[in-house]
């Protein structure tokens, strides 16, 4: 299914959403944080589960109230608190880093400046930040009161993605990001944010990492892999 940078791009993600939303409902992103505290969440949550990396920002927040006091514990004291989390010690690094790099240019930890910018260079201004990629970046935009048309590609949203056909099978999620969004310039942050949770979905639900429940599936029928699997079995 070659549509990459295609008009009809946008018609086939809009059938996309439509199949989840009938099949899971019509859900939403939970907690919309400010922008920095949807940073640091986005940052902690890499390969992590949801409830995991939410608890283990809830015990971060709580242990320093304040940014700076956060910045000023240290990696070692940080992954202590967030060692639950996938590459717990890797993630703390990076939240001490990000959060000293930006308290050293805004003391306040204002991100706001960020909604006021055209969203690649509010993208670029948060990718220069250490460990902060595609997927904490458009986090950071999209799931918080920013509220910026950015959308956000997981792992799981990454690899749907890829078996259906929407990017090519290779696309990283940087790739993939700068293939879909062309195709989404008219869709808001509150439409490709839905998008992301009910992709999110199916990848833990039915698209597996390892062998894909195309039996369940509600966009099996327009699933490039599945398809390829039917004829392989014919």
């Amino acid at each position: 299914m070659d549509m990459l940078f295609d008009l009809g791009l946008e018609n086939e993600v809009t059938d996309l959403r439509d199949r989840l939303r009938n099949h899971f409902g019509d859900l939403t992103y939970g907690v919309i944080r400010s922008p920095i505290g949807a940073l640091v969440k986005s940052i902690i949550s890499c390969r992590t589960k949801d409830e995991v990396s939410l608890r283990a920002y809830d015990r971060l927040v709580a242990a320093w109230p304040d940014w700076h006091d956060m910045a000023a514990a240290g990696p070692v004291t940080v992954g202590a608190i967030i060692q639950d989390v996938t590459l717990a010690e890797r993630e703390a690094g990076y939240v001490c880093a990000v959060l000293k790099r930006i308290g050293d240019s805004h003391p306040d930890f204002n991100l706001d400046f960020l909604g006021r910018e055209p969203v690649g260079r509010a993208i670029a201004w948060l990718e220069r930040l250490p460990g902060v990629g595609r997927k904490v970046s458009a986090a950071t935009l999209n799931f918080s009161t920013l509220q910026r048309p950015a959308l956000v590609i997981d792992t799981h949203v990454q690899r749907v993605m890829q078996r259906i056909g929407l990017v090519s099978a290779s696309a990283t999620i940087e790739a993939a990001y700068d293939q879909v969004m062309p195709a989404l310039s008219g869709w808001s942050a509150a439409d490709l944010s839905q998008l992301h949770v009910l992709v999110k979905r199916l990848g833990q639900f039915n698209c597996h990492a390892g062998a894909p429940d195309c039996l369940h599936c509600p966009l099996a029928s327009v699933c490039k892999t599945h398809r390829s699997m039917t004829r392989g079995r014919a």
